[in-house]
């Protein structure tokens, strides 16, 4: 079985995606809604990075379960975001990461696919449950990402 497999990527997947979502809102604190959205959505993804941790044990994968909260440049992003919010230029920044954030989701939701269509074949309850409960959050992540980019991008291009 390759189960293992699946789960060290979706780990590691969702611990960048997590990363992904806490550096977008630290560099536009300035866009209200993308700030607050992007940090209550990567900490979904470190909530599944933990029980994805939890469960990797009965495959005998070591895999943190920690995603880091915040990195020394943290105080940096946010200030620079205040600084630049009124020039055109963070616009653009934004839709590359929102951009960024949603292929991430997209990988994320297909590793989510994949171990699900595992499980099932393996007949493994556990996993199966975990990908029934993980895989609806990220397709909201994907969701928002989406609608975010549909908003946004055109003003930010035509202006």
């Amino acid at each position: 079985m390759k189960l293992d497999l699946v789960l060290r990527e979706l780990h590691r997947s969702e611990k960048s995606l997590a990363r992904d979502l806490r550096r977008t809102s630290e560099r536009h604190t300035v866009e209200h809604e993308v700030h607050h959205v992007a940090r209550d959505l990567a900490g979904w993804s470190a909530e599944h990075v933990r029980a994805l941790a939890l469960c990797g044990r009965d495959y005998g994968l070591h895999l943190s379960d920690e995603v880091a909260e915040n990195t020394p440049l943290t105080p940096l992003r946010e200030s620079l975001s205040e600084v630049t919010g009124c020039r055109p230029e963070p616009g653009l920044v934004l839709l590359a990461d929102l951009r960024r954030l949603h292929r991430g989701a997209v990988g994320v939701s297909l590793d989510w696919e994949l171990l699900a269509q595992g499980a099932q074949a393996a007949k493994d309850a556990r996993l199966l449950e975990l990908a029934s409960g993980c895989h609806p959050q990220t397709l909201r992540q994907m969701k928002w990402t989406n609608a975010m980019l549909k908003i946004l991008s055109p003003q930010i291009l035509t202006s």
